[in-house]
């Protein structure tokens, strides 16, 4: 079974503070958390693909017809305070096992060393229903 672990950027009960605050220190630690985790699951055979993003400031939202050209405008916009900021891709025997790995993200490293207790989205990848 395929899982997205969306992993996104918000104040949480844990850690309201914006990751660009963090002491230097604390976002290589952070880093260095995120790397470990993959390399845990490439090992295990359960990293399928992982990926960190770029922030909001850097995106572009773009809206079309299909006919005319494109609409592209600037966003989400720097002031959002949640925002999507990478995934992983796991393909893992339960859902359960899925959850498991999203509590070992959420607790990743902040301010101090403490754990932050990120918000992690867990959603099965569905395939595509056969053509008869």
């Amino acid at each position: 079974m395929k899982f997205m672990l969306v992993k996104t950027y918000s104040e949480t009960a844990y850690c309201d503070i914006p990751l660009p605050e963090w002491a230097p220190e604390d976002i290589a630690a952070h880093i260095d958390f995120q790397r470990a985790l993959g390399e845990q699951l490439a090992a295990a055979g359960e990293l399928v693909d992982a990926q960190g993003l770029a922030a909001p400031d850097q995106a572009v939202i773009v809206c079309s017809d299909g006919r005319s050209a494109p609409v592209v405008t600037d966003g989400p916009f720097p002031e959002t305070k949640e925002f999507l900021a990478g995934f992983w891709v796991v393909d893992v025997d339960s859902v359960e096992r899925a959850v498991e790995i999203a509590a070992q993200a959420s607790a990743a490293p902040g301010p101090g060393g403490k754990p932050i207790g990120e918000y992690i989205e867990v959603r099965q990848i569905m395939s595509a229903p056969d053509v008869a």
